[in-house]
């Protein structure tokens, strides 16, 4: 059927009659002026892709009725403009289209008709780790070992390139997915189809967020729901709330972006805007700039909204001028977002739009801060930092708390390295990078962090060599302003050379301590301590070896690798003495802002992004001289170990099969609140006595190839081994932190897959029960992907996190949720029970079901499959089960 709202499409320049443009003004709805401006986009799209199948009227009526719709759990479709993937999702999102192209084959389709139809970017930059850093050649080390061990990924993701239609792939070395989104993909307006309309995306990666910064609507979703919208699927989303965040004042002369976010994260953990839109307002965001609103918006995950939109403002029109975008297409895209309505002035209250609830930030209110131990919304004032820190030492076991005995607190290990002798303590700093789009985006906090490593040198300051320092920029563009504004010399004398361009140390990319810093950590049981310029410290993410992990500003990373121990009073302690005996403190070599201002205006210029982006695609060689098939139909290689045609399709049917009560379950496994996607499917390193390493080394393997988890993510049969297999894994079942559980049956301690296997092998379903915030963290598919290849049918928690749960219901696993009030200590269950979870023939979204326990007792609970697509998707065993069967018939 054609589009119900046609008439309203006009061009949107007289002279080029047929680019035309939805003139959402000539609705004359009263309604539009009172909107968000993230509902606004959601509502155009609508308006856009309405055929009256995927897309209804009813739909359009409904966002344009947001006041009052927005409480009402009300499903609405939504069509993003493009998708976006980095490589850790991204192998797995190739390998299942070509996985599904073989199924519709054997269903009797067009395999061919498996391809993306929304555009999609897939940029590497999760596969490269710091093997070698402080010295010169380690970016080139660094980037030869990320060929060596990848090699076969890179071969398969070019062949992908080749083999799907509307798929660009950025080759390694070009730098970060949000970085890049932020300074070349990102449009900010479309072009496309004879149509101009809002630039919007959604990523495999839940700091997708990022790109809200620039007024570009988009969020993190899973892979599974990713490979859907390339199909042209619209995402099925409950109408957002939008709560108001609005910004007044002005930031004080040390404050940093960095020291802002971890204030927003917190308070916005404090308000609770889980499933929300946040969205900013009010004169305090006319002061910030692009990569101030892109740093606030990357961490949209850590508290807990699905967006956090910055409306386009004329800050943003002059942020694609600086970063070398078509001038032309800059002034259409002004010239659009002014005829619909959606180009904002910050100073102008009038615009303000109607929001759910409004909250305010004094910015000159916000301080200096970290955050830490365990956790990104837990901040620490820079100030009270020693006095925390010492606090979490003696406290119990838990996200503020490493229970070390009072008469251990001033323990000190000492150890010899590279012929010198060193002494490290509870609080000791041992991996210190700068990392992460979060902050590597920002010239302001770069420029800063180079500034102040050049007065740290010149006042005779150094860093303890056993520290792990690391620069690990988020493109090209920061070596080239690094460089030219004649800082990056002084960052490589205290140990901070380019390592990689790729997220390294944020994603726990960390590579290899020193064997004497290890072993020294080890003999003392020691919280060492990593400070990063990331979004993510949760435990075991970083190193292994670093209990404690601090988020911090690329100039506080220095600052503490200078100190080398978190356990330093800044305004009373001195960084250190330097040769003539002089005691150096933090203020001495603190960068004022209008210094860094004046270098940034210097130094960061247009040219700058014109020259890094556009040889992007075909400036790394190695990637240029990979050989990858042409086939549309992927050949397998038995032997390999990284690419593996997955189980997920096989025996798959056109016929539908009802859905069946779960009878007698076992549980897998009983957690406690914020079990992270980290938990659930690591992307580090693959322990040496792990199920995945005996795997591996059954391939003829040595330890020295298995590589990551995340590199291998490719294989399903790594993949479900290394499921539920974090070092630092809190199961109730055992006393202890560790991948193991029990195998009820025969009582025996077991690795988690080698459970799960026993119980697969008897018939016996599995379950897993959870506490608040299941699967928060990164928007892993794997994190799904894994529980169901070892059998869980079904997670009963007290509370998900978005994108993981949406992930659940993609592979078919059935997310339970406590009634309020309730939890696993109210009702009783320690876990050891057998649950019978009762399925009935017709399903309704969020509907009670009744669960029987082998002990007689009963009780109901939410089954959270949310909207009739989701049930849709569960009666098919799944979204791409879902997809197979669409292109198959």
């Amino acid at each position: 059927m054609s589009n119900p709202f046609v008439w309203i499409a006009e061009p949107l320049d007289p002279k080029q009659p047929l680019k035309k443009f939805f003139n959402l003004s000539k609705l004359e709805d009263v309604r539009y002026a009172r909107l968000p401006f993230s509902i606004r986009v959601l509502l155009e799209a609508a308006i856009r892709n309405c055929d009256e199948f995927l897309v209804k009227k009813g739909d359009v009526e409904n966002i344009l009725n947001w006041k009052v719709v927005q409480h009402k759990n009300v499903e609405v479709p939504f069509k993003p403009a493009r998708v976006i993937l980095q490589d850790f999702t991204g192998v797995p999102a190739v390998v299942d289209f070509a996985a599904m192209r073989d199924a519709v084959k054997k269903l009797g389709g067009d395999p061919e008709k498996i391809n993306p139809i929304c555009p999609a970017d897939l940029v590497i930059d999760h596969s490269i780790q710091v093997d070698f850093n402080r010295r010169s050649d380690s970016l080139q080390k660094n980037q030869d070992l990320e060929f060596e061990r990848n090699k076969e990924r890179f071969e398969f993701l070019k062949w992908g390139s080749q083999a799907f239609k509307n798929m660009r792939i950025i080759p390694p070395g070009s730098g970060i997915i949000h970085q890049v989104n932020l300074e070349y993909l990102a449009r900010v307006v479309m072009d496309q189809d004879s149509y101009y309309y809002p630039d919007s995306v959604v990523g495999t990666d839940s700091h997708t967020t990022m790109i809200d910064g620039l007024g570009v609507l988009g969020w993190g979703v899973g892979g599974i729901e990713a490979e859907a919208v390339m199909l042209g699927q619209p995402i099925s989303m409950v109408l957002p709330e939008v709560v108001g965040y609005k910004l007044l004042g002005n930031p004080q002369p040390l404050v940093t972006s960095t020291d802002i976010v971890l204030t927003i994260t917190k308070h916005l953990r404090q308000v609770g805007v889980v499933g929300k839109f946040v969205e900013f307002f009010g004169p305090g965001v006319a002061q910030l700039s692009i990569a101030d609103r892109a740093t606030i918006a990357n961490m949209c995950p850590e508290y807990g909204a699905t967006a956090a939109y910055f409306p386009v403002d004329d800050v943003s029109i002059g942020y694609l001028v600086q970063t070398g975008r078509d001038k032309e297409k800059v002034m259409c895209t002004k010239k659009y977002l002014e005829a619909v309505g959606m180009l904002r002035d910050f100073n102008n209250s009038s615009q303000d739009p109607d929001f759910t609830q409004v909250v305010e930030l004094d910015l000159h209110t916000v301080v200096p801060c970290c955050s830490g131990p365990k956790r990104p919304q837990d901040k620490v004032a820079v100030s009270d930092m020693k006095k925390d820190f010492e606090t979490c030492l003696g406290a119990k076991q838990g996200f503020k708390g490493f229970q070390i005995a009072p008469d251990r607190h001033n323990s000190v290990v000492k150890f010899n390295f590279e012929g010198y002798d060193f002494e490290l303590a509870h609080g000791s700093v041992v991996i210190a990078a700068i990392t992460s789009c979060t902050n590597t985006s920002n010239p302001s906090v770069m420029l800063g962090a180079g500034l102040l490593a050049k007065k740290a040198v010149e006042a005779g300051l150094t860093v303890k060599p056993y520290i792990k320092t690391s620069l690990s920029p988020g493109s090209g563009v920061v070596t080239y302003y690094l460089r030219e504004s004649g800082v990056m010399s002084y960052l490589s004398q205290l140990g901070f050379d380019v390592v990689g361009y790729g997220c390294m140390t944020c994603i726990g990319n960390s590579g290899p301590l020193p064997e004497a810093v290890v072993e020294a950590i080890t003999q003392g049981d020691l919280v060492a301590v990593g400070v990063l310029s990331g979004n993510r410290n949760f435990e075991g993410r970083v190193h292994p070896n670093t209990r404690a992990n601090y988020l911090a500003s690329p100039p506080l990373v220095i600052a503490y690798a200078i100190a080398g121990t978190i356990r330093i009073d800044f305004e009373k302690e001195p960084l250190g003495i330097n040769a003539s005996g002089k005691m150096i403190f933090l203020k001495d070599i603190w960068p004022t802002r209008n210094e860094i201002q004046a270098v940034e205006r210097q130094f960061v210029i247009p040219g700058m992004f014109k020259e890094v982006y556009q040889k992007i695609e075909t400036v790394n060689e190695s990637w240029n001289a990979l050989d990858a098939p042409s086939d549309k139909l992927y050949t397998w290689n038995p032997k390999s170990t990284y690419i593996k045609s997955p189980p997920f399709f096989d025996g798959l049917t056109l016929a539908l099969q009802t859905p069946k009560t779960i009878e007698d379950a076992y549980v897998l496994l009983s957690f406690g609140d914020s079990v992270t996607t980290d938990h659930i499917s690591p992307a580090g390193n693959i322990a040496r006595n792990s199920p995945a390493a005996r795997y591996l080394t059954s391939r003829g393997l040595t330890p020295r190839e298995f590589n990551s988890y995340g590199s291998r993510r490719g294989n399903d049969a790594v993949m479900a081994r290394g499921t539920f297999a974090n070092i630092r894994l809190v199961n109730k079942f055992i006393d202890k932190q560790g991948p193991q559980t029990i195998h009820f049956p025969s009582g025996e301690t077991l690795d988690v897959f080698d459970a799960a296997e026993r119980y697969k092998q008897a018939g016996h379903p599995l379950i897993v029960l959870a506490g608040k915030e299941y699967g928060a963290g990164s928007s892993r598919d794997w994190a799904a992907k894994g529980p169901f290849l070892l059998g869980v049918k079904a997670v009963l928690a007290e509370s998900y996190e978005r994108i993981h749960r949406s992930n659940l219901v993609g592979m078919g696993v059935i997310p339970l949720q406590y009634l309020p009030g309730e939890d696993a200590g109210t009702l009783g269950l320690t876990g050891r029970e057998r649950y019978t979870i009762i399925i009935p023939e017709k399903l309704q979204p969020q509907m009670n079901v009744q669960i029987k326990l082998d002990t007689g007792k009963t009780f109901h609970v939410i089954m959270r499959f949310d909207t009739d697509v989701e049930l849709t998707y569960f009666h098919n065993g799944g979204i791409l089960n879902y997809m197979i069967r669409k292109m198959a018939s």
